[in-house]
């Protein structure tokens, strides 16, 4: 059967992509706002449920109807602890000991470990030998970033392995969510499904752990950023993200981690009083010269020009 992945995305599918690289980034400084008062399973906790009502306020509202199968409801599980509850709370974790500009640039790594899932499990995404020269590229700037002795004053390096490992979690939802088109469910029905068994998880866990929220010690600019990130960063960025997932595939679609950090840095420097190393930023350059590999269209027409 011919695949319908688009692996050279149109207009399209690269307006979608900057618009969800804006709301993503947006999240790392919802975030860097709101751990000052809050606690990390909190946090996310608020985010998920709340993204959840929103979801499903939309779903009502364009008629459509949440599955029935149990089948569907364990996968929506799956998708769940991949994209929301694993890596959502290493990122919220993380951004308590590490700039919300760092964190966005660490994750950054998605595409590259996306790559090596998706080579592993998509026979439409095998791996070539560019995207390997690309992920090696990409690991040589994380390895920039987290291996050289400069990181004192600017987080611990467990919170820095902390949103690695995040983005390596989002890297197989990116692969596991390629099943939710051979199961014909909306992409709005499977954002609200994922967020919404995310929240009966985190709801217990933030109980236990955290405790009851202490609503009059938590100023109002912090409950603004939650709203914008469950509404905005959450419930919206994941209509967004289904969507590109159905029409660009899982290596496409997080190309947009490299386009994350923009905003997040911007966001960061100028209202959280951020800043960054210069290896950080070498570290990302790496990265995206990885990526530029991993995505192949101007490294071939390089080599077009070379050959004319």
């Amino acid at each position: 059967m011919t695949s319908s992945i688009n692996t050279s995305m149109g207009l399209r599918e690269w307006t979608l992509l900057i618009v969800l690289s804006v709301l993503w980034g947006g999240s790392f400084f919802f975030v860097g706002v709101a751990v000052t008062d809050l606690p990390p399973l909190t946090i996310v906790m608020l985010r998920v449920g709340i993204a959840a009502a929103a979801l499903w306020s939309m779903v009502l509202l364009m008629g459509l109807r949440p599955p029935k199968e149990l089948k569907v409801w364990g996968v929506l599980l799956g998708m769940g602890m991949l994209n929301n509850v694993i890596p959502f709370t290493l990122i919220v974790w993380g951004q308590t000991q590490i700039a919300s500009g760092l964190a966005s640039i660490l994750n950054a790594t998605t595409p590259i470990f996306t790559v090596v899932a998706a080579g592993m499990f998509l026979p439409d995404e095998r791996m070539t030998p560019l995207k390997l020269v690309g992920v090696l590229i990409g690991l040589a700037g994380v390895t920039v970033m987290i291996g050289l002795p400069v990181m004192e004053g600017y987080g611990s390096v467990l919170a820095q392995v902390a949103v690695i490992a995040a983005a390596l979690s989002y890297a197989f939802a990116g692969v596991y969510g390629r099943r939710f088109k051979a199961m014909a469910i909306d992409p709005l029905v499977a954002a609200a499904g994922q967020i919404t068994t995310s929240a009966f998880v985190l709801l217990p866990l933030a109980l236990i752990v955290d405790g009851p929220i202490d609503i009059t010690g938590t100023r109002s600019g912090t409950w603004a950023a939650i709203a914008g990130l469950a509404i905005f960063s959450t419930a919206v960025a994941y209509v967004l993200y289904f969507k590109i997932l159905e029409l660009a595939g899982a290596t496409n679609l997080l190309l947009v981690t490299l386009l994350i950090p923009v905003s997040a840095i911007l966001l960061g420097s100028l209202f959280l009083d951020e800043s960054l190393v210069p290896a950080h930023f070498a570290g990302m350059a790496l990265i995206a010269l990885g990526l530029s590999a991993i995505d192949g269209r101007l490294w071939q027409r390089k080599r077009v020009g070379e050959q004319a």
